[in-house]
């Protein structure tokens, strides 16, 4: 379950990620063009404390960009080269946002879901007043792996190096992730991936695993 709240934030995501963005060079998009959002959605982090979440934007007229980030309340050791930013969260406080891609958590969240064939959370808004109300994702995730709840995701507990290109190469301490930047219909040629699905469109891959 992700529980996310009625929440000022300062900046925004997409203020962080508009300046962010172009020093990658996977970025593509209208010089100077607003970033938009085109859709997102959450994982699970079974532990509670680290938000995860999937945002797909676009520059301008520019290709979907995939960019996962992670919420922390504090800094996470040895992960400044993925730091995206820092924000005021008008609830929980300041929070680091981080390149998901350099996060563990991260990491061993979509393995479990590439691997055992999980999907995107389900997500609860926290009002003022404490109430929570069930919204339905603006988009749906799925791993190619067998049915949920099956052995077989390996665990990882650390990311050993990081290579940002697209895809972005995340070697871990148990199984090599790769995360597709610029995600396109038609690329389901992969055994073990993470399938995304927005706006009435096809699946399309945004992550796999080398399987070797």
């Amino acid at each position: 379950m992700a529980l996310l709240h009625e929440a000022e934030l300062r900046p925004t995501k997409l203020e962080l990620l508009a300046t962010w963005l172009p020093t990658r060079t996977w970025y593509a998009g209208e010089p100077g063009a607003e970033l938009t959002r085109v859709s997102a959605c959450r994982f699970d982090d079974p532990a509670g404390e680290v938000g995860i979440e999937t945002m797909l934007v676009r520059a301008g007229s520019g290709p979907v960009l995939h960019a996962p980030l992670t919420y922390r309340g504090a800094p996470l050791d040895g992960a400044d080269a993925w730091l995206v930013g820092t924000m005021d969260h008008s609830v929980l406080g300041p929070r680091w946002v981080y390149d998901a891609c350099g996060d563990p958590v991260y990491a061993a969240v979509l393995a479990h879901a590439i691997f055992i064939g999980a999907g995107e959370a389900e997500e609860f808004i926290e009002a003022a007043d404490g109430r929570r109300q069930q919204r339905a994702p603006a988009m749906s995730m799925r791993g190619s792996g067998p049915a949920e709840g099956s052995a077989g995701a390996p665990a990882v507990t650390r990311v050993v190096r990081v290579d940002d290109a697209d895809p972005t190469r995340i070697v871990t301490d148990s199984v090599e992730l790769l995360v597709v930047r610029r995600p396109e219909p038609g690329e389901a040629g992969h055994p073990l991936r993470l399938d995304g699905t927005w706006d009435g469109g096809p699946a399309t891959v945004l992550a796999y695993a080398n399987a070797d």
